[in-house]
C-alpha cells in the first residue's frame, strides 16, 4: 500500500498550466528585478511614488468609508463611521499634498516600529533559552533593533530615501524569488 496521497485532479490540472507559463514567471521575475534596480537608482523619486501611492490609497479607503457610514446609517454609530472616513480622507489628502514630508513622518515610524519590535523579538528570545534555537530569535531582534536604531538616527535625512530604499529592495527580492520559481517550474517533471 503506497503511503503517498494521489495528487487531486485540479492540483494536478493547476501545476501543469503553472509548468507551461514557467517563461511567463521567469519574464516576471526579471521585470521585477529591472523595476526594483530603478527604484534603487532614483530613491527620492521612488520614495516620492511610494508615499503618493500610500496617500491615495488612505484617500480611496477614506471615500469608502464614507460611502460606507451613508449605506449604513440605519445600523448606528453612523457619526463615528463618517468621522473615521473623513479623518482617512484628509489624511490621504495631506499625504499626497506633502509627500515627501509625510515620508519622513513614515520613515521615523518604520524606525520605532523596528526598534520596538526588535526589543520584543530579544525578550521572546531570552524567554525561550534553553529551546533549541533561541538565539535565532534573539539575533533576529537585536537585527531589527539596529535597524530601526539606523534609521532614526538618519532621521530626518533619509526620509527622503528610505521607502524608496525599501521599495527597490523589496521589488528586487520578489523579482529573483519569482525568477527562480519559473527555472524551477520549467524543471520540474510533470
Amino acid at each position: 500500500m503506497s503511503s503517498i496521497a494521489p495528487v487531486p485532479s485540479g492540483l494536478t490540472t493547476t501545476l501543469t498550466a503553472m509548468r507551461a507559463a514557467w517563461g511567463w514567471f521567469v519574464a516576471l521575475g526579471l521585470v521585477f528585478i529591472l523595476l526594483g534596480l530603478v527604484a534603487l537608482g532614483h530613491l527620492v523619486a521612488s520614495t516620492f511614488a511610494t508615499a503618493l501611492y500610500v496617500g491615495a490609497m488612505i484617500l480611496v479607503g477614506g471615500v469608502v468609508q464614507v460611502i460606507h457610514a451613508f449605506r449604513v446609517r440605519d445600523w448606528g454609530r453612523f457619526t463615528v463611521w463618517l468621522l473615521c472616513g473623513l479623518l482617512y480622507v484628509v489624511a490621504g489628502g495631506l499625504v499626497m499634498a506633502q509627500p515627501l514630508l509625510a515620508a519622513g513622518i513614515i520613515t521615523l515610524m518604520i524606525g520605532v516600529a523596528c526598534v520596538i519590535n526588535g526589543v520584543f523579538r530579544i525578550a521572546a528570545g531570552f524567554g525561550a533559552r534553553g529551546e533549541a534555537g533561541w538565539g535565532w530569535i534573539v539575533f533576529s531582534g537585536a537585527t531589527t533593533l539596529l535597524l530601526g536604531a539606523v534609521i532614526i538616527a538618519g532621521w530626518p535625512v533619509n526620509g527622503l530615501t528610505i521607502l524608496g530604499l525599501l521599495l527597490g529592495v523589496d521589488l528586487v527580492v520578489n523579482g529573483i524569488a519569482t525568477l527562480l520559481f519559473g527555472l524551477a517550474l520549467r524543471g520540474a517533471k510533470g
